[in-house]
C-alpha cells in the first residue's frame, strides 16, 4: 500500500491567494528622500494549514517609499486577518512582500519573518524586492 503523502499541493497552497484586507497608502511627502521606513508587527499569528496548530512571530517590514507610504492601522487589519488562515510561515513573508509592492509600490521592501520556534525550530524568513526609482 503507497503512503499518503504527508504534505499535498493543497497544503502548500493554502492561503495563497486568500482574499485579505486592501493595505492604505498617504502620499509621500518626500518621495526624492531616499529614506527608509522599517514596521514591526511582533504579535503576528497565523495557523499551520497542515496541523492546523498556531503559529506566532515577528515580521519586520523594511521598505523606502516612492510616491506612497503604507498607512499603519490598515496594515494592522490586513496583518489581524492571518489569525485564522491556514498558510506557511514561507508564503506568509512572501505573500506580505507581494502586497506591500501591489500597494504602496516602494523603490524597494523586505519583509523578514521570525517565527517563534516550534519542536525545538526557529525559522526566519526573509523576502525582498526592489526596482529603479520613477517607474
Amino acid at each position: 500500500m503507497k503512503k499518503k503523502p504527508a504534505y499535498t499541493d493543497e497544503h502548500a497552497a493554502s492561503g495563497v491567494d486568500a482574499p485579505l484586507p486592501e493595505i492604505e497608502t498617504w502620499p509621500n511627502q518626500y518621495p526624492h528622500s531616499g529614506y527608509e521606513i522599517e514596521i514591526e508587527i511582533p504579535e503576528f499569528t497565523s495557523v499551520c494549514p497542515k496541523t492546523g496548530l498556531p503559529d506566532s512571530g515577528t515580521l519586520i517590514i523594511r521598505y523606502v517609499p516612492d510616491k506612497h507610504c503604507l498607512e499603519l492601522k490598515s496594515l494592522k487589519m490586513y496583518s489581524l486577518a492571518f489569525r485564522n488562515l491556514g498558510i506557511f510561515q514561507e508564503n506568509i513573508v512572501n505573500r506580505f512582500l507581494e502586497d506591500i509592492v501591489k500597494y504602496a509600490k516602494p523603490v524597494r521592501a523586505t519583509v523578514d519573518g521570525e517565527f517563534a520556534p516550534r519542536g525545538g525550530i526557529f525559522s526566519k524568513i526573509t523576502a525582498s524586492w526592489s526596482r529603479k526609482r520613477g517607474r
